[in-house]
């Protein structure tokens, strides 16, 4: 079985979509996490990996606008991921998550690429809304 799933098929032509990779190694959150941005007027899940190698490949097919980082996960943890993904696609805003509050001095989130860190029990379409106007429009 693939680790990358990918949830459309064509990326939309339209600018208007926010096209958002969920990359984490719990298949139940990147559930819940495609179906808070699938009911966010405006984003659309286009995929997801379940490490941060698999999410590197994928984003090099997708293109994602925004992506959604699972902190904590083998082999390469969330900032390493966030810091090559931001690396290898500098438009992609990338937003750390994590069921835990975070451990690490925000400075950390800022120093890999990513533009926030957020619990992931708090994910929801007002946050990734407010993430986006206030990170993604500018791109």
């Amino acid at each position: 079985m693939t680790a990358i799933h990918q949830t459309s098929q064509v990326k939309p032509d339209r600018q208007d979509i926010v096209q958002v990779m969920v990359v984490d190694d719990q298949p139940p959150f990147r559930r819940a996490a495609r179906a808070v941005v699938n009911a966010t007027t405006g984003f659309e899940a286009v995929g997801d990996a379940e490490s941060g190698r698999e999410a590197l490949r994928y984003a090099d097919q997708v293109q994602p606008d925004l992506a959604l980082i699972d902190v904590h996960m083998p082999e390469m943890d969330g900032f390493e991921t966030a810091r090559r993904l931001t690396e290898s696609h500098p438009r992609c805003v990338v937003v750390l998550v994590s069921l835990d509050a975070l451990e690490f001095p925000a400075a950390a989130v800022t120093a890999c690429g990513a533009v926030a860190f957020v619990r992931k029990q708090e994910l929801r379409p007002a946050i990734l809304r407010s993430l986006w106007y206030q990170h993604g429009l500018s791109g």
